[in-house]
């Protein structure tokens, strides 16, 4: 590894002030590492329980045809080398273990500092924000489902995650209580 990437891994940014609003982020990673830093960060976000902080982690790819040898191949290409998108709520804590994950050597923003994609920057690249609800409910509370393929149906909201707009109802399915992740839009309360 040449020193310049030592010296710019070692380079320690301010973490960013918190809003706690889920946006798109992209983070600068060396060439070739990432899949691997996108493997890293869902290790990391497993481990430390962060599911409700950094939400997903993306290396957009499409597909190509290309002629080698005269055969005719489709493969993956990625649509950013060098980039990987996270979804995440920008805090001390997440910035610093993104930050701080092995091959990732900055956010990308002026001085290191994260600049969430707009809008329209995440539409161009085909990822999208959700449209923040609100869904006034508890645990505990009935809800119906009002769309999806528990339509209909009827039960107990038993966890609520609003970072990811969604609860976990047990519904009666086949004569079973079962639990099921639902989203805010899909129901409606009783």
């Amino acid at each position: 590894m040449s020193e310049e990437f030592m010296d710019q891994e070692n380079i320690q940014a301010e973490p960013p002030a918190q809003d706690g609003a889920v946006k798109w982020y992209v983070v600068h990673t060396y060439s070739g590492y990432e899949n691997k830093v996108k493997a890293n960060i869902e290790k990391i976000i497993e481990n430390r329980g962060m599911q409700d902080q950094i939400l997903e982690v993306s290396v957009p790819v499409e597909e190509v045809d290309e002629i080698k040898n005269g055969q005719k191949k489709r493969v993956q290409r990625k649509v950013f080398p060098g980039y990987v998108l996270v979804k995440m709520v920008m805090n001390d804590e997440t910035w610093y273990v993104v930050r701080n994950t092995r091959g990732v050597t900055s956010f990308v923003g002026p001085g290191s500092k994260p600049v969430p994609l707009t809008d329209e920057e995440a539409r161009a690249m085909g990822i999208e924000y959700i449209v923040r609800q609100e869904f006034d409910c508890q645990e505990g509370d009935t809800v119906r489902v009002i769309s999806g393929p528990f339509s209909g149906s009827v039960g107990t909201i038993r966890e609520v995650n609003r970072s990811k707009q969604a609860v976990v109802a047990v519904l009666p399915i086949f004569g079973r209580e079962t639990p099921v992740e639902l989203d805010y839009n899909q129901l409606e309360k009783l």
